[in-house]
């Protein structure tokens, strides 16, 4: 359970940088670049914090982002909806890692605010949980 706590820890501080990110108005192209990594950095803390959630609380090994997305739809922490967007949000992070597209950027930027609110309601929902 320590590692979970600590994973959720670990969540929260890499959603506080991106959320740096995310006030400023107008981000210079360095600042949406950096706020794309701040993106990469809180997914991966978030979905390995829902993974080990799912281990330690459910007595779940999921290896995969989508299936611990799906997992948390079957247990009830996520909606329809909610997983559908998460699932939207792993092919934009798999876009970032594998490819640099300024036009892709741009979109997968715009998606930030909405992508930050997801991961923070699911963090969120996994303390109360604990």
């Amino acid at each position: 359970m320590r590692r979970l706590k600590d994973r959720l820890q670990n969540a929260e501080r890499n959603l506080n940088t991106l959320q740096e990110i995310l006030d400023i108005n107008i981000p210079s192209t360095i600042e949406r670049d950096a706020g794309l990594q701040r993106f990469k950095n809180s997914f991966e803390s978030c979905w390995k914090a829902a993974k080990q959630y799912l281990y330690d609380i459910e007595g779940l090994d999921i290896g995969s982002p989508k299936g611990v997305l799906r997992s948390f739809r079957e247990i009830g922490l996520l909606s329809e909806d909610e997983t559908v967007l998460g699932l939207r949000m792993v092919n934009d992070r798999n876009m970032t890692v594998h490819t640099y597209n300024e036009e892709l950027a741009v979109e997968i930027f715009g998606n930030l605010p909405q992508y930050y609110q997801f991961l923070r309601d699911w963090v969120e929902r996994m303390n109360e949980k604990m």
